[in-house]
């Protein structure tokens, strides 16, 4: 039973009804007639099947830049390649992320980016194996402050051990046939979830806030250092005539002070809103000061969605990642907000003109 919970979480096959709550999105939008798609993932879902969805969800689509950000992994789209990329910026002791993107046949040979893309994806994957090795470690303190900060018992954590184990021990099993694309932290937590129909929701829930607590600790201990500097990252991408958009900067505000040479800031996101304002009003101060040889920087918005999410049964789903949507970006009707772009110029339309224009060189 925990051999098949296993490949239900693994195997990247879609079943039909898959595939159709895929195609069916939660609305229809037909009053938006442009969408800017440039941070989203597509996770195991075919490319052209999200986008169906998208199209789908603005049946009156005149114009859309849609380019897929697959973490780590280089993905295309009708001419134009993309990717989020981990790496770490020294200065200021944090990984961030930056949006890549490209004409296509600029990223064909380009086998230094495709290398330091594999050497990414792999060193992030093995957070996963170290989150399981702080569960199972006997002598490892992970485990008994975690216990203690959320109240676990003795029940909780060996529940949580035995299972842990068996993921690993499954893994191990299964190794060499399983999609690298699978082997992520929340593979723990969604193989949990299925052992609802053997034990109480109360129960389940005590396990995962444990193992999340873990997962929290295991990240914030991760070594930075094997990640690509952030200028190396930016260097090479320039090299290729990459766009280069930093999202959700409030996640990691010091990147704002580095100066990087980037095209533009995403000022919203679904779990980055707070700062929206802030960042629009510090795009146009920075935009107003530019010298003659300098670009303007842009204003991006990005949706954030995982496809991944689309393919669970409703109960199954976390919801707020669930709610995201290909190209949906509520903050560029918000009439605060609109407001301020308008001032600045700024519309969906503009702003893909634009980067369009720079990613043709």
């Amino acid at each position: 039973k925990e051999e098949n919970i296993f490949f239900s979480l693994t195997s990247n096959e879609l079943t039909p009804e898959q595939i159709n709550r895929i195609k069916t999105p939660s609305r229809m939008v037909p009053e938006q007639k442009v969408a800017l798609a440039t941070h989203w993932h597509p996770e195991f879902v075919p490319v052209d099947l999200a986008v169906e969805r998208m199209q789908a969800m603005f049946p009156c689509l005149d114009e859309a830049l849609t380019i897929p950000t697959q973490h780590n992994e280089l993905l295309s789209y009708k001419g134009y390649s993309g990717v989020e990329v981990d790496c770490y910026s020294k200065g200021f002791n944090q990984k961030v992320q930056l949006l890549l993107h490209f004409e296509k046949d600029r990223v064909a040979g380009a086998s230094r980016l495709w290398s330091i893309l594999e050497h990414t994806r792999k060193y992030r994957a093995t957070q996963l194996f170290e989150f399981i090795r702080a569960v199972n470690d006997e002598n490892g303190n992970k485990v008994e402050k975690a216990a203690r900060e959320t109240g676990s018992g003795k029940e909780i954590v060996n529940f949580a051990r035995i299972y842990v184990r068996k993921i690993e021990e499954l893994i191990q099993k299964h190794h060499s046939s399983l999609p690298p694309n699978s082997l992520k932290n929340k593979l723990l937590r969604n193989f949990f979830h299925h052992l609802r129909q053997d034990y109480p929701d109360p129960f389940i829930d005590r396990a995962q806030i444990f193992l999340k607590t873990i997962k929290k600790m295991v990240k914030a201990d991760f070594n930075l250092n094997y990640f690509y500097r952030t200028s190396e990252i930016i260097e090479e991408a320039r090299a290729l005539g990459a766009g280069i958009v930093i999202p959700h900067p409030e996640q990691f505000w010091p990147i704002l002070l580095a100066e990087y040479d980037v095209d533009g800031y995403e000022v919203w996101n679904p779990q980055s809103q707070r700062y929206t304002d802030f960042l629009i009003s510090v795009v146009n101060r920075k935009n107003k000061v530019l010298s003659a040889s300098q670009r303007p920087l842009l204003i991006f918005m990005g949706d954030d969605t995982h496809m991944g999410e689309k393919v669970k049964a409703p109960g199954e789903r976390k919801e707020e990642k669930a709610e995201r949507e290909i190209g949906c970006q509520p903050a560029w009707e918000d009439p605060n907000i609109k407001r301020k772009l308008d001032s600045a110029g700024i519309t969906r339309t503009s702003v893909i003109e634009r980067y369009k224009q720079r990613l043709a060189g």
